[in-house]
């Protein structure tokens, strides 16, 4: 009669340690991900910012279109290589998260 309400209890100490191992996974990486999008926006920003004062002061057409083929360009190069950080950022994030997790089935179903 004791042994199942040991396994139950062992169960629920298990489950609750993966659950606190979990959260600090998703809090880490969370906290890289908001880091990294705050980055790229102060970034952005300045891009733009640049950008813009040197179309200020352009005196010929070519010039600003120049300026402005260039600077689409940087940002697409830029869009996509942060795309494809987020990307591997949001993995990390969900297999770390769920990384604690694994085996409890196979513990509780052999048990």
């Amino acid at each position: 009669m004791l042994q199942p309400l040991t396994q139950i209890q062992k169960f629920g100490q298990d489950n609750l340690d993966a659950t606190v191992k979990a959260l600090g996974a998703f809090s880490s990486n969370s906290q890289t991900i908001a880091s990294e999008t705050a980055d790229f926006a102060r970034k952005s920003f300045e891009q733009t910012s640049a950008t813009v004062e040197k179309l200020l002061g352009v005196q010929t057409l070519d010039k600003a279109v120049e300026i402005q083929t260039a600077f689409v360009k940087g940002a697409y190069d830029s869009l996509v290589s942060q795309t494809a950080k987020m990307s591997a950022l949001y993995s990390a994030l969900a297999t770390e998260t769920m990384k604690p997790y694994e085996g409890l089935l196979s513990k509780a179903t052999a048990a």
